[in-house]
């Protein structure tokens, strides 16, 4: 077994080929990109390559200091991933990192071969065991991006710039722009999905506080989401007509399963505001540098949420809070109470706080 590293044995790399495991989800894919700069940094030479869900490639191709983004077919079964265990051995990296620290993500360092392979304590499932550095003071309490960041601190570069960079086509930005000139500023973007169930807010209170940001900023509502969640952005859509006496409302667009991640990324880059539950997109927005509302039931703030002070993050104080139950484990009056607390009344609180502080409602108005 090699022996652990530590921060001066790992100054002297020169690796040529560098190995970045870090395949889902969304918002963590978000989180880790102001890393490629980083390593393109200190590695000015090395081919950075990353292993990303199939999905989320979007996210990363076209990024400047990536040779190669090498896609992890999830749902692929067992010959796509002898196939991905192949191209990761053909590749001869020297140095892998492994951010996910799951069983999978192990086997895919082990099946490296690379004489350096370096992980975070949070590593699980076995994965640590696979690792021959481990970064300190990455334990799970901390928020998730400045447990990422560690990397940059242990590599002498802490203090360079946080660049959440997405590469986007003419034709992306085209059609963001067709689909954004259209509308009155300011222009707040709403997710009101999100994978679990105990994340989303319901679509009711989404609907009433972009009443109350209506009738108090005008401007317009951009409803965004996935495929899957396009059933809860026509709720808000019809929740909005009703709340608002009108068959067709032009303030309101729904764009929710329409949109490519790169598309995704262009409208977001466009708009005032993002208002959403915690969940990819939120982190998608306040990477891009949108003042973003979280809104946190199951989960923390200050674990999941994004750095940055012109961003508001609101959170349930039920005693389960933070408990990162996917569906909820109370029946009876404490089923989804996290959903009754976070009452309207305390986000439309945040949401001022978060247009005040901006300047922005000043400027478009």
């Amino acid at each position: 077994m090699f022996r652990r590293l530590n921060a001066s044995d790992f100054s002297q790399l020169q690796p040529r080929r560098i190995c970045l495991i870090k395949p889902s989800a969304l918002g963590d894919v978000v989180q880790t990109l102001p890393l490629l700069n980083v390593l393109k940094q200190r590695f000015p030479d090395a081919e950075i390559s990353w292993v990303v869900n199939r999905e989320l490639r979007d996210l990363v191709d076209g990024h400047p200091a990536l040779f190669e983004s090498i896609p992890f077919e999830r749902r692929g079964g067992w010959s796509a991933w002898v196939s991905l265990l192949n191209v990761l051995r053909q590749r001869r990296f020297d140095l892998v990192i492994d951010l996910q620290g799951l069983l999978r993500t192990g086997v895919m360092t082990l099946a490296t071969g690379a004489t350096v392979r370096v992980g975070l304590q949070t590593a699980r499932e076995g994965s640590r065991y696979t690792l021959n550095c481990v970064i300190p003071d990455t334990v799970r309490d901390m928020p998730a991006h400045a447990r990422y960041w560690r990397l940059a601190e242990f590599l002498g570069l802490g203090d360079s710039p946080k660049e959440t960079f997405i590469s986007t086509s003419e034709a992306d930005r085209n059609w963001a722009a067709t689909q954004l000139n259209q509308l009155p500023r300011p222009i707040f973007a709403v997710h009101p999905g999100a994978r679990w169930e105990t994340k989303r807010w319901p679509v009711a209170k989404f609907a009433e506080l972009m009443t109350r940001a209506h009738q108090s900023f005008s401007g317009s509502v951009l409803i965004l989401g996935s495929k899957a969640e396009r059933p809860d952005a026509e709720l808000l859509e019809g929740d909005l007509t009703k709340r608002n006496g009108s068959a067709e409302l032009p303030w309101v667009v729904n764009l929710a399963g329409q949109s490519t991640l790169k598309q995704l990324t262009a409208l977001l880059s466009g708009v005032d505001f993002a208002i959403s539950n915690d969940s990819g997109p939120m982190h998608l927005a306040a990477g891009l540098g949108v003042p973003t509302l979280g809104l946190f039931t199951c989960t923390s703030a200050l674990r999941s949420g994004p750095p940055g002070d012109q961003h508001e993050m609101v959170s349930t104080t039920v005693s389960c809070a933070a408990s990162y139950h996917k569906t909820c484990p109370h029946r009876g009056d404490g089923h989804l109470a996290c959903f009754n607390e976070l009452d309207v009344e305390r986000v439309w609180a945040s949401l001022r706080r978060l247009v005040d502080k901006s300047g922005l409602i000043r400027r478009v108005a």
